[in-house]
């Protein structure tokens, strides 16, 4: 059991450090980790979270490049991992003028959202701030974009996470 629980706060721990802002507290480590992750409480599960937000982003016309169950690769090698999923997404309009400004910027390109039930079953959505990536790459000359991004993630995650 020490093992399971020491593998989970290294593969949590390597998902913090690629950088976050908390908006709500989440668990104590990762609020106290993040300071470039928007995270959001969620009221459905991690499958249905995701399958919400890919709806939306779908009918945005956005792109949908993968989806990772990270619990069932774990169940695959025989580990145990509480429901995590990533969801990669785009759109290549909005996503290529900053990679011409800073083309390492495709490291953070396709955007990511992250959705995890932690261990009160309390289910979150977390994903890079638009303004951490501007500051991280050091991109300038695309205010306007950022700021689109921004707020169409943050509509876009409220109405994925809205309450029926």
């Amino acid at each position: 059991m020490h093992f399971k629980k020491c593998f989970y706060i290294t593969v949590l721990l390597a998902l913090i450090s690629f950088g976050g802002s908390s908006s709500n507290a989440g668990d104590d480590l990762q609020s106290k980790a993040n300071d470039h992750l928007v995270t959001k409480q969620s009221p459905y599960s991690v499958a249905v979270t995701l399958d919400r937000l890919t709806s939306i982003l779908t009918a945005k016309g956005l792109t949908i490049f993968a989806r990772i169950d990270h619990s069932a690769g774990a169940a695959n090698v025989g580990l145990e991992m509480l429901p995590t999923q990533l969801l990669i997404f785009g759109n290549p309009k909005t996503g290529t003028p900053l990679m011409q400004s800073n083309r390492t910027v495709g490291f953070d390109l396709p955007l990511k959202a992250l959705a995890w039930r932690d261990e009160a079953g309390q289910v979150w959505l977390a994903y890079t701030s638009p303004k951490a990536l501007k500051q991280r790459y050091h991109i300038e000359d695309q205010d306007g974009i950022f700021a689109k991004i921004t707020g169409a993630l943050d509509k876009i995650t409220d109405a994925a996470l809205k309450g029926e």
